[in-house]
């Protein structure tokens, strides 16, 4: 069979994938430009499986890659979605302390706010709390994010895909990366639907991004340890307990934001999600179980190094897990209302966290290049908000260091 010849080869058909293609094809028009999925339609995975909030950059350290993304990626969104006729909403957060030992915390993530630039946030108090959202009523305190809001980032990312092929770049589906050799500068890509070669490669495989780095002979210093997040929907009789979205305020120690809730651009409310670790990179439930990958991860000395520094966090969200009766608890101190009987047990997502050899939880974005590729390494929340302003910034990479 004879080898496809391209230009540039992106590996991954989620939303980052597709901006990232969507923006090099506007900038590399003369450049052969495809994009390898291994599933049968795009966005299957971590794109498709996430609450749909449009971030305002609330919670991201100043100066932090996640911090310059989300604010000015929010907004590029918004604008790109009025261009192109997306429905969205911006509904409003808040994030609620429901005791004194928060209050800290909250302060924290106010002045964090501020310093990032997110609009017309403020502090509130617990009569405010009750306008926005009539049955928070264990409320001390809350930020108030206006501009927080709800989207379908699976329209997004197809919407992101047919302007990529109208710009005449190709998209192969059913495609999985078998293997990656490299022979005078020309990088030959095996997949399961035939070769390619190609002169660069933009690595955005999201749960397999090291491994496609080490079928390049790359250590990538990393692991992509898979962790599931759990969610159940509000039976419909208890929709109109939530407005907008109601988060907790987040434990600075571990980088997941809490079990909260999350109005949907579709209809009905989230609640969730937990943070357990998944025995597969594609773990989306507690029986599946990849026995090499699993093992892969029990092989990584990072891992017991970050399960020694998060053992009662991680026995904790185990727990909860397996018992409703928890998981109703955690959600009843933001919204006391809620009674086990209205949950209703929803999908999952797996969260693909980069952790290094220290067992520290990468919590920023992470790209790097190496030798005729750009690596997206860790790009866990707020990616998909950020998704413009990534695909912007992997581009600009591309066009200094690519000879094209």
């Amino acid at each position: 069979m004879t080898s496809k010849k391209v230009d540039i080869t992106i590996i991954g058909g989620g939303i980052l994938g597709l901006s990232t293609a969507m923006q090099l094809s506007k900038k590399l028009p003369d450049s052969k430009i495809v994009v390898l999925e291994k599933e049968d339609k795009l966005a299957v995975h971590q794109t498709g499986h996430n609450s749909g909030v449009i971030h305002s950059g609330l919670y991201y350290r100043p100066g932090s890659q996640k911090a310059s993304f989300c604010v000015d990626g929010a907004s590029a969104l918004r604008a790109f979605c009025d261009e192109n006729s997306i429905p969205y909403d911006l509904v409003g957060k808040l994030v609620v302390a429901t005791n004194e030992d928060e209050l800290g915390r909250l302060d924290t993530l106010l002045e964090r706010g501020q310093a990032n630039g997110v609009q017309g946030i403020r502090m509130i108090g617990p009569e405010e709390i009750i306008e926005i959202e009539p049955h928070v009523t264990s409320g001390v305190r809350a930020i108030h994010c206006p501009m927080t809001g709800i989207i379908d980032y699976t329209l997004v990312t197809n919407t992101y895909a047919k302007i990529f092929q109208n710009n005449n770049g190709e998209i192969f589906l059913s495609t999985k990366v078998v293997s990656i050799g490299k022979k005078s500068n020309v990088i030959n890509i095996q997949t399961n639907q035939g070769d390619f070669e190609t002169k660069y490669i933009i690595n955005c495989a999201g749960l397999y991004a090291d491994s496609i780095a080490r079928k390049m002979g790359i250590d990538p210093g990393i692991r992509i340890i898979p962790f599931r997040g759990e969610y159940f929907t509000l039976a419909e009789n208890s929709t109109h307990l939530v407005k907008g979205l109601i988060y907790p305020v987040p434990d600075p120690a571990f980088p997941f934001l809490g079990v909260h809730y999350t109005r949907m651009i579709n209809g009905g409310v989230e609640a969730g999600p937990n943070a357990v670790l998944a025995f597969a990179q594609e773990g989306y439930s507690k029986t599946k179980i990849n026995i090499s990958e699993f093992i892969s991860t029990l092989l990584y000395s990072g891992f017991w190094v970050m399960t020694r520094k998060y053992w009662k966090t991680g026995m904790q969200e185990m727990y909860r897990s397996f018992s409703k009766d928890a998981f109703t608890k955690s959600l009843q101190k933001l919204l006391p209302e809620v009674k086990k009987s209205d949950l209703v047990p929803s999908g999952a997502g797996v969260r693909a966290q980069a952790v290094d050899r220290t067992g520290f939880l990468l919590d920023d974005f992470h790209i790097v290049e190496t030798d005729q590729a750009i690596h997206v390494q860790n790009a866990p929340s707020p990616a998909a908000t950020s998704s413009l302003g990534i695909g912007n910034h992997i581009t600009n990479i591309a066009l200094k260091n690519f000879d094209l």
